[in-house]
């Protein structure tokens, strides 16, 4: 009977200890079978593990591409350090690093204790944890510091994170390309075929790149990103990380790269195209309220008597005078020009102004100076249509340039090669385009002596310089007629503020030449449409150059112009497409011209040409 009972309980111990270590052996061979996806998506639930005790000691795993488990690393926040007392002897100091690693150990002890289930990995974590404690007290203790009890670890930050602490007040935009090149990087995968079954995945991928794409959305800064947007962009990371274990073809996804790389630069060069196409037609559009400002002029001029029109003055042909001329069609821009021209003069009673426009814009020119009289200097406004001084086959010919600009192919715009016959009384004349600004005193151009050359202009063949165009830029040296006559190599200058001698115009018959050259640069292609390249010819080698400081150019498109020679310069020229009075002006260089237009004017409140 003993017997009997004694086999009862050796067959009930057997089947205890084999409850006990058949999970064990079990859980263990499981463990080993893991594979490396599996692993990963291992590391995503213990990342959410915290360790909870008196001390508050967290724990987190978390996954470096691809390369398994790796030690997380302590990082002691500032305000986790408690200033103490420095010690006054170095036994002191060793006391207190003996009790905190002992304390340390007890919690070891109590974390092994309560949880008892865990993974092996797990436990080999907490004790290496536990090293790091260890040392990290020994030294902060040999430094008279001494650590608080509420310790954390924390996982090591992001290199966005890193630059987002080291520099708080500065806004970036790490995460923001971060999480762009992640969205690239899922669309890539997406467009390409998966092998096996793997819809899972590609679903699990189009969903984190909808979040994140969601989560962007039109941000230019990390700042701008919503708090959701970190866990986010590590879902992805995730879901990226699982399909480069699937998919390892990956000349194909090179292949794929490169075809959206392609294409983006299409896309990109496409609307580069576009843009500059339709930065030209604003240019060469007259702006709403221009066009009724222009409008309403003119109506105002025609009901007026013209019987007490100003009759033709003395002073207009009078060679001791400093006179002026600006060729335009733009009622804002002759005002403008004229208006700084006298009042940055000296001496604005010796000013004479002549303003050259043509018969649809003569009476609203007109009428503007009628209702604004500049008491302090003589105006003259003219009409090139009634002056006969341009040949009457010119505008036939301006038209075979097959220019879309009308501004390069206007008769006003070729019209200052003719200024010996349109004031034949004069010696001297200063040439303003009608996008420039005076802002100094003139005056000393009237006693230059120009040492026989016929125009005076500032360079612009300083390489590196924003005004710099080299003359192979606009003329066509491959031409061998061109190329005898001119030389590729010599300096270019700008028109804008130009100085000429009539009197030698006329005695080197200039205008002839101008002429000759035009007839042949219609036949064939010498040089591109406008007036520039032809002055350029006809006035080579008889241009005497003038400070730089006399016509800044550079304020009609992006040249990097400095500000200082802004403000030193006696005339800033908007050469150009971006006009001063255009929506797509530079508005940091409009202020300059702004000083100069009355917006108070009714006529202008009533355009809504405002500021």
């Amino acid at each position: 009977m003993n017997q009997i009972r004694r086999w009862r309980r050796i067959l009930i111990l057997s089947l205890l200890l084999l409850s006990v270590v058949a999970p064990i052996v079990f859980l263990s061979n499981r463990i080993k079978s893991i594979t490396s996806v599996d692993r990963g998506e291992f590391v995503e639930e213990v990342s959410d593990i915290r360790y909870k005790t008196n001390d508050d000691l967290r724990l987190t795993a978390f996954e470096q591409d691809g390369e398994g488990f790796k030690e997380p690393k302590r990082i002691l926040k500032d305000d986790e350090l408690n200033p103490v007392v420095r010690s006054s002897s170095f036994n002191e100091s060793r006391d207190d690093s003996q009790s905190s690693e002992g304390d340390t150990t007890n919690l070891l002890s109590e974390i092994s204790g309560g949880n008892n289930n865990k993974t092996k990995e797990e436990q080999a974590v907490v004790s290496q944890q536990t090293n790091v404690s260890s040392d990290a007290t020994e030294k902060f203790s040999a430094k008279d510091t001494q650590l608080s009890h509420n310790t954390k670890f924390q996982r090591p930050l992001a290199k966005s994170e890193k630059n987002s602490r080291a520099q708080p007040g500065r806004a970036t935009d790490e995460r923001i390309k971060e999480i762009r090149d992640k969205i690239i990087q899922a669309k890539a995968y997406l467009n390409l075929a998966l092998p096996g079954n793997n819809s899972q995945i590609v679903k699990e991928l189009r969903v984190r790149t909808k979040e994140l794409e969601r989560a962007v959305g039109d941000a230019t800064k990390d700042k701008h990103l919503s708090k959701s947007s970190p866990q986010r962009l590590k879902a992805m990371e995730l879901a990226l990380y699982k399909v480069s274990r699937v998919f390892h073809n990956c000349p194909a996804i090179a292949t794929k790269l490169h075809a959206m790389t392609y294409k983006s630069e299409e896309q990109a060069r496409a609307q580069k195209k576009q843009a500059a196409h339709l930065m030209h037609l604003a240019a060469r559009t007259t702006p709403k309220g221009l066009h009724c400002l222009s409008m309403r002029l003119t109506t105002e001029y025609f009901t007026l008597d013209h019987e007490g029109t100003k009759p033709f003055q003395q002073s207009y042909n009078n060679p001791d005078l400093y006179h002026y001329v600006v060729f335009s069609d733009n009622v804002l821009a002759c005002a403008v020009v004229v208006n700084s021209t006298i009042s940055s003069s000296k001496d604005p009673g010796k000013i004479v102004f002549h303003v050259v426009t043509d018969s649809l814009n003569y009476p609203a020119i007109s009428m503007w100076f009628i209702l604004n009289p500049e008491s302090r200097a003589t105006i003259q406004i003219l009409n090139i249509d009634d002056m006969n001084v341009l040949p009457l086959d010119h505008t036939q010919l301006l038209m075979k340039q097959n220019s879309s600009d009308p501004r390069v192919i206007s008769a006003l715009n070729h019209a200052r090669f003719y200024l010996p016959n349109i004031f034949p009384g004069l010696d001297k004349i200063v040439l303003f385009d009608h996008d420039v600004v005076v802002q100094r005193d003139l005056s000393k151009l009237w006693s230059l002596d120009m040492n026989g050359k016929v125009v005076g202009a500032v360079e612009t063949c300083v390489e590196g310089e924003p005004s710099y165009i080299a003359m192979d830029t606009l003329i066509n040296f491959s031409d061998e007629w061109v190329a005898k006559r001119c030389d590729p190599k010599a300096c270019t200058w700008a028109f804008g503020m130009n100085l000429f001698d009539l009197k030698e115009w006329r005695r080197q018959e200039l205008t002839s030449v101008y002429w000759s050259y035009f007839k042949l640069g219609v036949e064939r292609h010498l040089w591109k449409a406008g007036s520039l390249p032809l002055g350029w010819l006809t006035f080579f080698g008889k241009m005497i150059p003038l400070e730089k400081r006399w016509n800044v150019v550079g304020l009609g498109h992006e040249s990097g112009v400095k500000a200082g020679d802004i403000e030193e310069a006696a005339v800033i020229h908007y050469d150009g497409i971006m006009k001063p009075w255009l929506d797509i002006r530079i508005d940091k260089y409009k202020r300059y011209w702004n000083v100069h237009v009355a917006y108070h004017h009714p006529y202008l409140q009533r355009c809504n040409i405002h500021d």
